[in-house]
């Protein structure tokens, strides 16, 4: 039989470091090098993300954010980019803010050709406004690693959590996409905040219950696609009072009731005061067209006690939803969507160790008697996002589940609840092999593939979009065709991005709009063009001889 030695549960939430009990010795060093580790492995975090975000010119979507972002801050109006809700691009604000950039209010362009206008034709620095806008989410993500620690140690000691911040600070999808000015590790985080206090109130639900509501109205308040937490995490917030409670039945369900009450009004309250932060009139004029939705869908939208700019934001993620958009997969080009996307990539996209550490989490959270408590908390929430997330039109990244690096690190920290030496040391050798893996591909962090399927410079072979080539690398770009070996040769680009290749030195012409005999010299491919790239693109790249590659996103060749 197996001999599984089980750690003790830990009764309650306990502070960090856990006090030495009552007339014990202290082991020499105990108290010091637990916090420094800490302090490393976010230190070498920020330090990836920072250096990042430095590097890299805006992505697809961040110039809308931060376009609107400025347009909130500076003249409170609700008009631009409804689709996601307000407080996400309120906290890219805040960074905005401190670079105080000229915003033209007269402006009259849609979000994108806004995001355009404030970065490139306001006379402002477009590196300096990029690397304001990201500083709030690095901040963030940082913090968020703070919850991940705090979540496991918890349930699984001290070990257990160091495991869980290793293999979180070492994501590549969470370094690659906490480095953005977007939304979606802000949004998977609060989430993940929510279900750490609501476990948390299990033994204190007047103080945490409240507060996992607002966590989850953080959420709701910076991406729609979080909308699915809700009744799980209502449901977590009357299992945790029920597990509290005292008395009679009767009693213990009324409170388990009220409990999920709270943690609705309180998410509810969060939106409004977001949205009031803004504009404090509620005046709403969209500036773009906004879609009538028929049916469940509808009825859901008009159910929702939330602003009508939010519900036009669910409406516009809908229409979205019904366009015939395009996917790739392990050198597919598609029409649709296919179910199974988001588990293909993950499998490319997610380090070898940690996939090992995070079906192992799994499997000990659920079969371990004393963490089984615990399991829902940890597994539910992610489970239902990424059911939800898997039926979506777009398929165009991990970014979309990017919450999973959150909870299953969690996971996979209490691993070694099993107290066995094999255990571990194959769990310190998985996550020195994480490690590895994320700093080989440093700096360039989009791009990440693990070994299994080539590393990041076979990625385009396998995925498009964010999760290889997101517009990120005009100003490496740049600097390549500065050098010597490129001098003097005309330039042919085709660029998928939001940034302008004029404004970071890049001068070319466009292939697809002269004679095929009349491009000769560089031709210069985006990777998620190139994936996609059909007619006389697809001609003169099958015609061309690659020569050099371009932060793994822009491949050059020679014609």
């Amino acid at each position: 039989m197996w001999d599984l030695r089980i750690a003790p549960a830990v009764p309650r939430p306990v502070p960090f470091p856990p006090p030495a009990p009552a007339g014990a010795a202290r082991r020499p060093g105990r108290r010091w090098w637990v916090p420094l580790l800490v302090v490393v492995l976010l230190a070498q975090m920020a330090f990836a993300m920072v250096t990042t975000a430095v590097r890299q010119t805006p992505t697809i979507d961040e110039p809308v954010y931060v376009g609107a972002a400025a347009e909130y801050t500076q003249e409170h109006r609700l008009r631009r980019n409804p689709e996601h809700p307000p407080l996400g691009k309120l906290l890219i604000g805040a960074g905005v803010t401190l670079a105080d950039p000229h915003l033209d209010p007269s402006f009259s362009g849609d979000q994108g050709e806004l995001g355009r206008h404030l970065l490139y034709e306001s006379g402002n620095d477009p590196w300096r406004l990029m690397l304001w806008a990201r500083l709030p989410v690095i901040a963030l993500t940082l913090l968020f690693g703070l919850v991940v620690l705090a979540f496991a140690r918890e349930l699984a000691g001290t070990a257990g959590a160091l495991t869980a911040l290793a293999l979180y600070c070492f994501s590549p999808d969470v370094i690659a996409h906490g480095s953005l000015a977007t939304l979606d590790v802000p949004a998977a985080g609060f989430v993940l905040t929510s279900a750490w206090l609501l476990w948390r109130a299990r033994h204190r639900p007047r103080l945490y219950v409240p507060l996992a509501g607002v966590a989850l109205g953080a959420a709701l308040a910076t991406r729609i696609s979080t909308l699915p937490a809700v009744p799980v995490l209502m449901a977590l917030g009357a299992v945790s009072v029920w597990h509290a409670s005292a008395g009679g039945r009767g009693r213990m369900l009324l409170r388990a009731v009220a409990g999920a009450g709270v943690v609705a009004l309180a998410a509810v309250a969060v939106v409004w005061a977001t949205y009031l932060m803004v504009d404090p009139r509620l005046r709403w004029d969209p500036e773009q067209q906004v879609p009538h939705v028929r049916g469940v869908r509808g009825l859901l939208v008009e159910m929702l006690p939330f602003p009508e700019a939010y519900r036009d934001g669910m409406r516009i993620q809908f229409g979205l939803e019904n366009r015939p958009w395009q996917g790739f997969l392990f050198g597919r080009l598609y029409s649709g969507s296919l179910w199974y996307y988001l588990p293909a990539a993950l499998l490319v996209k997610t380090p070898l160790g940690m996939l090992g550490l995070w079906v192992c989490g799994a499997v000990v959270v659920i079969a371990v008697r004393r963490l089984r408590p615990a399991a829902p908390y940890v597994l539910a929430a992610p489970v239902v996002l990424l059911l939800a997330s898997m039926q979506g039109a777009r398929d165009f990244g991990t970014r979309y589940a990017v919450f999973l690096p959150l909870f299953l690190a969690v996971g996979a920290g209490c691993v070694l609840v099993v107290r066995r030496l094999w255990v571990s040391g194959a769990v310190g050798a998985l996550v020195v092999f994480v490690a590895v893996s994320s700093v080989r591909t440093f700096p360039c962090y989009l791009p990440y593939s693990n070994e299994a399927f080539g590393g990041p410079g076979r990625t385009r072979e396998l995925l498009h979009d964010s999760n290889v080539d997101w517009g990120q690398d005009l100003g490496r770009l740049a600097e390549r065709l500065r050098e010597e070996r490129y001098a003097g040769e005309r330039v042919w680009l085709v660029y998928k991005g939001s940034g302008v290749p004029a404004a970071y030195g890049v001068e070319a012409g466009d292939p697809r709009a002269v004679p095929v005999d009349e491009v000769r010299g560089l031709l210069v491919v985006s990777d998620s063009a190139a994936a996609k790239a059909t007619g006389r693109l697809a001609g003169l790249i099958r015609s061309s001889r690659p020569v050099d590659d371009v932060g793994h996103s822009i491949t050059i060749y020679r014609r």
